[in-house]
């Protein structure tokens, strides 16, 4: 093993779920707001594959001026939750930069870049998009659950150089969410259409279900996953 845990903040303390044999492939999912890498951990183990690795890092606790600037474990700075409402963008890029300092990490470690799937729920599924749409490496695919695309006004223009055209991206919604609307999830699937091949993107959703997850859901996470990192 190459490559120190201490040099990429987000995975010193990281929640790891080590696969069960040699893993030969990567899930990084990323919490959302207020919450911590446990409670996706503990999702993930649940649908885990014997040769996958899941890495849920822990945001940083910042001010969130949505919440009276109270301090909690947050991506970046969110002022609202609307496709208009003002973005906190150096923000966004910062944490963007940190999580691709994870996939560089498992790179290095010798899990191809094809190998690594990006995820995460609400904030922690803003994120993913953005930082995959945006990286240097071809990724496996994203999963965007209950969430969007930040800094949207930005893409198609902002995905580097077409790396990921081709991406495959599952994205999935709650019916009833009263936080992250529904409509929204649907404005960011047709945006995602522009910016890779349109077939690659699913967009499930799920009727009763709120600003949450449910069993057929993660049912979709786990074959989109099995689909994407077969076994070899």
């Amino acid at each position: 093993m190459c490559g120190n845990n201490m040099s990429v903040p987000l995975l010193a303390d990281a929640v790891t779920v080590s696969g069960a044999e040699r893993e030969t492939a990567a899930v990084i999912f990323l919490h959302g707001l207020g919450d911590t890498g446990h409670s996706w951990a503990e999702a993930l183990s649940s649908i885990r594959l014997p040769y996958v690795k899941y890495i849920c890092p822990h945001a940083p606790r910042i001010p969130v001026t949505l919440n009276m600037k109270m301090v909690m474990p947050s991506w970046f700075d969110l002022m609202g939750l609307s496709p208009d409402a003002p973005e906190d963008e150096a923000g966004i890029k910062k944490a963007s930069e940190n999580l691709k300092a994870v996939i560089e990490h498992e790179i290095k470690n010798g899990i191809p870049s094809n190998r690594i799937i990006l995820g995460g729920f609400s904030q922690g599924g803003a994120l993913s998009l953005y930082t995959a749409l945006t990286s240097q490496y071809q990724l496996a695919g994203i999963v965007a659950l209950s969430c969007w695309l930040p800094l949207h006004k930005a893409f198609p223009q902002a995905a580097c150089n077409g790396v990921n055209k081709d991406i495959a991206i599952l994205q999935c919604h709650g019916e009833m969410d009263p936080m992250i609307p529904v409509r929204f999830g649907a404005l960011t699937a047709e945006k995602l259409k522009s910016v890779v091949t349109p077939t690659k993107v699913q967009f499930k959703t799920y009727p009763g279900m709120m600003h949450s997850s449910c069993p057929q859901e993660m049912m979709a996470v786990k074959e989109f996953i099995e689909k994407l990192l077969p076994r070899i």
